[in-house]
């Protein structure tokens, strides 16, 4: 794969950038209406397939946080084409690395020698390249080490990054008026912490710490004395990323339901026991190993959660709070989802549609066991996912609802449900209690 010798870090770099792969875009669409017109021919696959490589080819030249967006909208399997998810799936693993040269800079910069000084071995192509950084292999006193090196700029671009995509979000999400602020800030807040390597270390060391008692989870060991702010060092883990791991014909179920319970376990053992929550559940931060154990490989998006969000989220996940008119209202009130100037239009509006949604996305939490293969659940999703986009009233009204905290948990949900998807794993909801 070709190597990157610099990163365009500046405002009028990007967004140069940006604008040549919209100009690639708006190509693919005037062949797509002319061969249309000729031939009659409607190939909208082939016109997502195009504009999918165009998109991802221009934000894996970026880096950063435009590519941690398309890594973002890669999960979201229900909204977008198939081939935008495989594309953008690809910033999970596979995006250029950045050169020899410019890695022994880094290197240099932040550990004050060049890598051959500073462990006893290294190698300076990268094992895996994504959004924000790049992982080299290494050792040091008898240890197998992954050093993950932060790609030069990243920190300094969020802002334009995000001021850039903006304009694409409002329209997206039918975001109005002057509260549209907290979302942003929210994204911008995570995307900043998650290029603070010295604040990953804290939290990878508080959940592996916390986390240690649950079965069939591993964790590497982490050195704060080759961490700095832009480099993290943690042992090497063998074993194979998740996504490769499902895509295996020759497991059994079993074992995979054994991997999808650990999932399960971990992720409401930090919302329900530590109120603290790994928020970025893609296939690139878990891996799994010969012993068929998960691996924890990632904690630079972490979420707090708020005694005050916390309790009206989980009582609106309830099924007799659902069923209960006036408790599910109060409780949409709480969260931010009705709001004091609606009319009794809205009101009635999105009451609902959040209890057709709820009752949907909270199925898992109504039964003591849930198999995330259900066809009758993800069909459900796909089409509340299809009336949504096209419900004209949605469009007309303002899209600015819910808690700025949904952001990341909803993320952190529907990223679980759909790596459990990919498992085919039924699992028991209740086990969890066991660890709290």
């Amino acid at each position: 794969m070709k190597t990157l010798d610099s990163i365009p870090t500046n405002k009028i770099e990007r967004a140069s950038k940006l604008v040549s792969t919209g100009i690639k875009v708006g190509g693919n669409y005037i062949r797509y209406y002319g061969e249309k017109i000729i031939s009659g021919d409607d190939n909208k696959t082939k016109l997502n397939e195009n504009n999918a490589k165009d998109i991802y080819d221009g934000l894996k030249q970026l880096k950063g946080s435009a590519l941690k967006v398309a890594q973002m909208l890669s999960m979201e399997k229900n909204l977008l084409p198939k081939a935008y998810v495989e594309q953008f799936g690809l910033a999970q693993f596979s995006v250029p690395p950045l050169s020899a040269a410019l890695v022994k800079k880094t290197i240099r910069k932040y550990l004050g020698a060049d890598p051959e000084t500073v462990f006893d071995t290294f190698e300076a192509h990268s094992k895996n390249a994504a959004s924000i950084g790049q992982v080299h292999r290494a050792s040091k006193e008898g240890k197998k080490l992954a050093v993950k090196i932060q790609y030069p700029g990243v920190a300094n671009s969020i802002s334009s990054d995000l001021a850039l995509v903006k304009p694409i979000a409002l329209k997206m999400f039918n975001l109005k008026g002057k509260d549209t602020q907290k979302y942003f800030k929210e994204v911008e807040d995570k995307l900043l912490e998650e290029t603070d390597y010295l604040q990953e270390l804290r939290n990878s060391q508080f959940i592996s710490e916390k986390a240690a008692k649950i079965s069939n989870l591993k964790f590497p060991n982490y050195y704060s004395k080759w961490t700095t702010a832009k480099i993290l060092t943690m042992d090497w883990m063998d074993g194979i990323h998740l996504a490769q791991y499902t895509s295996l014909d020759n497991e059994k179920q079993e074992v995979k339901n054994k991997i999808g319970q650990t999932l399960w376990d971990f992720y409401m053992f930090q919302i329900h026991g530590l109120r603290k929550v790994q928020a970025d559940p893609h296939p690139g931060n878990f891996m799994v190993d010969e012993e068929r154990n998960l691996i924890a490989i990632d904690f630079g998006c972490m979420k707090s959660i708020p005694k005050d969000f916390y309790h009206p989220y989980f009582e609106l996940s309830k099924k007799e709070n659902i069923d209960d008119i006036i408790s599910f209202n109060r409780l949409l009130r709480e969260l931010e989802i009705l709001l004091p100037s609606d009319s009794e239009d809205e009101i009635i509006y999105f009451t609902e549609l959040f209890q057709r949604m709820m009752n949907l996305f909270t199925l898992p939490f109504h039964k003591s066991s849930f198999d995330f293969s259900s066809i009758k659940f993800w069909e459900g999703i796909t089409n509340l996912s299809k009336d949504l986009a096209g419900d004209s009233q949605l469009r007309k009204m303002n899209g600015n609802r819910g808690s700025k905290h949904f952001i990341y948990i909803n993320r952190t949900f529907f990223g679980l449900y759909h790596l459990l998807h990919d498992l085919k794993a039924e699992i028991q909801t209740e086990e969890f209690k066991k660890y709290l």
